[in-house]
């Protein structure tokens, strides 16, 4: 759950915009397949070079490579031609790009990305000739072709279009997860709190110490006996679990935008500080409080930077001071957290 902190519409200087977010204590549980990923279960990135035609004079001015593609077309369809008439605006350079889905299969077929290599003006109208995808391993995983789509209306990079189910699949790409007897988890953010609670949560699930974690991201899981044959059941039954995960104490912030993005575990201690006609004491006596008449706050050791922040405005301190009052108290040692400048 997530409370947003916004200041007053005269709160706006500029171009800085003051949007607070304290994220609460995660109180509600994650799915542990959306914090973790199964080693061997990803997309593979795959890319082409080729050439779009049938383009109304938008295409590529005389360049060479362009020329040059367009005579290899030519002859593997069994026409043969010299290089110097083998020139036109019809024709456009084109790198093609598209993400291989993890268990892809002959005869799929996947979306791709057609962009222009040289000074086309537009790929509108033209279709793209057979060309074949390339994985890292520059095996062929798949061959694109069909007519390019250009988006609609103004301001639109027409270089760059796609060709929905425009690549087909050529061969399988998957394991045999059915029969394996180890898992590895990998956490999208590493943390020793949340691989531990991963491993109690897996294990009582499954009445016994079958995961134990390697380190701050990684988690080995043995296939029980019950299991044996049925890893898909086995991680079927895993990625559902519920996970409180732990989270930094950190507060990212934005100077070009002035966004202040805050962590709930973010404390600070006991400080004076003075900027400009404003001072700010956080101790330990006081009940926390802003003085009437007087650009003055007073907080509890307690208090968190949201209590912080949410006192500033009502005093309507900037986005951009409030910024700089917090690089103050980090640099003080104060606050009790990362400070992340973006």
């Amino acid at each position: 759950m997530k409370k947003m902190f916004a200041p007053k519409p005269s709160l706006i200087f500029v171009s800085f915009l003051l949007v607070l977010i304290a994220v609460a204590e995660p109180s509600e549980a994650a799915r542990l397949k959306d914090v973790a990923n199964i080693r061997g279960v990803r997309s593979n990135q795959l890319v082409g070079y080729g050439i779009v035609v049938g383009l109304a004079g938008t295409g590529d001015s005389k360049s060479e490579y362009t020329n040059k593609s367009i005579e290899r077309m030519l002859d593997r369809l069994g026409m043969k031609v010299s290089g110097g008439d083998t020139s036109s605006k019809n024709v456009a350079a084109v790198i093609i790009t598209a993400n291989l889905p993890a268990f892809a299969r002959s005869g799929n077929k996947i979306d791709v990305t057609v962009s222009s290599l040289g000074d086309a003006k537009s790929l509108r109208g033209g279709t793209l000739i057979q060309t074949p995808l390339r994985a890292a391993d520059q095996q062929i995983y798949a061959v694109a072709q069909g007519h390019v789509l250009v988006g609609q209306g103004s301001g639109v990079h027409e270089a760059v279009a796609r060709v929905p189910d425009g690549a087909l699949i050529e061969r399988d790409l998957g394991q045999d997860f059915a029969s394996r007897k180890m898992f590895r988890l990998t956490l999208q953010n590493p943390d020793f709190t949340t691989a531990s609670r991963v491993v109690t949560i897996i294990n009582r699930e499954l009445s016994g110490k079958y995961a134990s974690a390697l380190d701050a991201g990684t988690i080995d899981v043995v296939s029980p006996p019950e299991y044996e044959g049925k890893g898909v059941e086995l991680l079927a039954t895993i990625e559902r679990l519920e996970i409180n995960p732990d989270v930094a104490a950190r507060v990212v912030v934005n100077e070009k935008t002035g966004t202040v993005v805050i962590g709930h575990q973010v404390k600070v201690s006991e400080v004076a500080l003075s900027h400009g006609d404003l001072s700010l004491k956080v101790e330990g006596a006081e009940s926390g409080k802003n003085d009437k008449g007087e650009r003055l706050v007073h907080l509890k050791e307690s208090a968190n930077v949201g209590d912080l922040v949410d006192a500033m405005n009502k005093l309507g301190v900037s986005p951009k001071d409030l910024i700089a009052i917090l690089q103050s108290i980090k640099a003080a040692g104060a606050l009790h957290g990362e400070l992340e400048i973006l």
